[in-house]
């Protein structure tokens, strides 16, 4: 069985996930491979203890433990691989422009988003409420209304995703719905946003990152 390394917490105000390690749970799910958490510890990844750095040589997560392959890294890497090992279905596009464009988007939602402005408002939502910078969070969210959702808001008009049908160039999108779902961020201005991700949110798969899903209830499938 396939095991995914993760953060995954239970707070007062939801279940808090990794965003990266998410968009790779989504496609675990959306694949209908058995997998199972390995769930580690928000200061592990601090101290990055050697334990970890055998796994990933950065001491991030996430990362997969395959039986066949051993280890593989980078939340992209591992979806592209889950791609080609699971193939039914695909979630890839067959025409050569369209799969461009996946990776391109693919890469705008890592780069920024989940890498980008996200973590201004998702690192201080994992701590108590008193406790968050909120200079810092509006800063998040004014470098995504600036950067991130006016190309998105271009990219998915007229479009249900962003490659037509549900593809990898969707999945950190997956996890900007789970953060933006616990944020509550004001998408008045960004209606076609607002719509995808509400979108991606009625997809079964996105039950497995939800806040409201509780870590019992998200811990793999078999």
């Amino acid at each position: 069985m396939l095991v995914l390394a993760s953060t995954e917490r239970e707070y007062p105000w939801g279940t808090l996930r990794s965003t990266n390690a998410s968009k790779v749970k989504v496609i675990l799910e959306e694949k209908g491979v058995a997998y199972k958490m390995d769930r580690l510890r928000p200061g592990d990844l601090w101290k990055k203890p050697e334990s970890i750095l055998a796994k990933h040589p950065l001491g991030k997560v996430p990362y997969l433990e395959t039986e066949d392959d051993g280890v593989v890294f980078d939340s992209t890497v591992i979806n592209e691989y889950l791609d080609d090992k699971y193939p039914d279905p695909s979630l890839k596009p067959v025409d050569v422009s369209l799969l461009a464009r996946m990776r391109m988007l693919e890469n705008f939602g890592d780069e920024a988003f989940l890498v980008g402005d996200l973590p201004k408002i998702w690192m201080p939502i994992w701590s108590k409420p008193e406790d968050r910078n909120e200079d810092a969070m509006e800063a998040g969210r004014e470098g995504l209304r600036t950067r991130g959702l006016p190309y998105l808001e271009q990219e998915i008009a007229d479009r249900e995703y962003l490659c037509d049908s549900f593809t990898l160039a969707d999945a950190p999108f997956m996890a900007t719905a789970m953060v933006l779902e616990v944020d509550a961020m004001d998408l008045s201005d960004f209606p076609n946003s607002a719509a995808y991700m509400d979108r991606l949110r009625a997809r079964d798969s996105y039950k497995s990152i939800s806040p409201k899903t509780s870590l019992d209830d998200s811990a793999g499938s078999s």
